[in-house]
């Protein structure tokens, strides 16, 4: 079907065709490859700190006791099934891309009601043992756990991020260098033009 289109066109506007496809895809290729995008298929928690916002979770996350057994992705996405994780992850990485795109972070993130589902899923996933083991805990905790209407966070506040209120409540931690996060050839265009 593409192939008859194309030989449908005439010879001048086959070229101008071709000449803003390759411009389209050179483009893709461009923001593909500027965004680090192949990392987001990863489960690698270094992803998160592409977008300099996610500083203080990824800082409190590698303090925390998590950082041993879990990635982001292991709390943050669904785990019961492969299309519902990466269908969960285009759309919530769809929605980061574009309020970081157009410049709408706000300086303190907050998890969003979807999202909050999914980490009160994992967190019953990965514990679930734990939740059944009467020997460990007390009778009032059993209770606590028992009720359905509770998230994991609404007793166990400082798992695993602490209290982060945006960049200035961590002020310790070391952030990337906006340099380091672009190639070289960039890098070395912008300092020859301020020079």
């Amino acid at each position: 079907m593409i192939k008859n289109f194309f030989l449908q066109l005439n010879a001048r506007w086959r070229f101008l065709f071709l000449i803003l496809s390759g411009m389209a895809l050179g483009l893709f290729g461009f923001v593909f490859w500027i965004s680090n995008a192949p990392s987001y298929l990863s489960d690698a928690p270094e992803t998160c700190i592409n977008c300099h916002v996610m500083m203080p979770q990824y800082s409190t996350y590698q303090h925390s006791s998590h950082r041993e057994h879990a990635t982001c992705n292991d709390c943050h996405v669904p785990q019961d099934h492969w299309y519902r994780k990466y269908y969960f992850k285009a759309m919530d990485g769809l929605r980061h891309a574009t309020i970081f795109t157009l410049r709408m972070e706000p300086q303190v993130i907050f998890i969003k009601e979807e999202g909050q589902k999914v980490v009160h899923e994992n967190c019953v996933r990965c514990h679930s043992n734990l939740l059944a083991d009467s020997k460990l805990m007390s009778q009032t905790a059993q209770q606590a756990h028992n009720k359905t209407d509770k998230l994991c966070w609404d007793c166990h506040r400082e798992v695993p991020h602490g209290r982060v209120n945006g960049l200035s409540s961590t002020p310790q931690i070391k952030t990337l260098d906006q340099a380091e996060r672009y190639p070289e050839w960039l890098k070395k265009s912008v300092i020859n033009k301020k020079e």
